[in-house]
């Protein structure tokens, strides 16, 4: 089904641009096929399931350079180094989720100051931020 695609087609059949196509050539994660003399480049189903792969490592965080060495891996039989690859990449994900979650607490905490203000007090939200005075300001350069 997926033999012999122009550029275009290829692009459409994995989901992306031409521009993600050359981009993803340009950093090594997909060959660029030989061009015959005085025709265009075609593209297989190799290529689709290659680009396919790049894009789902990309959804679950991993960088570009962590995408070429899972490609590296590919062939099945490196299943410790991905799994440690992928480990470390779920090590970072919870530190951020962690992260996030300490955000979402000081964030919550201002902004209920915010709605439990009196009128003649200033903005809690925007006093903490100015003077570093807060609290939670303390938390929230943390989290940055």
């Amino acid at each position: 089904m997926f033999e012999n695609l122009t550029i275009g087609t290829f692009a459409k059949a994995a989901g992306v641009n031409i521009e993600t196509i050359r981009f993803y050539q340009r950093k090594g994660l997909l060959h660029e096929p030989n061009k015959p003399y005085g025709s265009i480049r075609r593209y297989d189903a190799a290529d689709v399931t290659r680009v396919r792969f790049v894009k789902s490592a990309q959804r679950l965080g991993f960088s570009l350079d962590q995408v070429a060495e899972l490609l590296r891996l590919e062939d099945g039989t490196h299943c410790d180094e991905a799994s440690q690859l992928a480990e470390r990449k779920l090590r970072d994900v919870r530190e951020k989720m962690a992260d996030l979650a300490r955000m979402e607490a000081v964030l919550s905490g201002l902004v209920g100051a915010c709605h439990a203000r009196k009128e003649d007090i200033s903005c809690p939200l925007i006093a903490a931020l100015q003077g570093g005075q807060e609290a939670g300001v303390a938390h929230v350069e943390a989290c940055i």
